[in-house]
């Protein structure tokens, strides 16, 4: 089911609460509350997702700056974005601080 379908069944049931069953309260609430989880718009693989919130977890950061940290350095070694410029202790700076 789409998201689109997901909202739009929201939306009637919203609308028709009364004819609504708690058991189906209950499974939209939860895809719910499983869509805002990825509030981000990345549906993952459940493997990759548990492989991705471990190492998050490991490493002390958000599952989000992870993914965000993972796929912007993939773009830069495969030059979809430019090698960030990066002073070394050495090199000169004009200007003023």
């Amino acid at each position: 089911m789409s998201l689109h379908q997901f909202v739009q069944e929201l939306e009637s049931t919203a609308d028709h609460i009364a004819d609504a069953s708690r058991a189906d309260l209950q499974v939209l609430l939860r895809r719910a509350a499983l869509l805002l989880r990825n509030v981000g718009g990345l549906s993952l693989d459940p493997r990759t997702d548990e492989a991705l919130s471990g190492l998050a977890d490991e490493m002390g950061t958000a599952k989000r700056d992870l993914v965000e940290t993972i796929v912007s350095e993939w773009l830069v070694a495969n030059a979809y974005l430019p090698v960030p410029r990066q002073l070394d202790e050495e090199s000169t700076v004009e200007g003023n601080a």
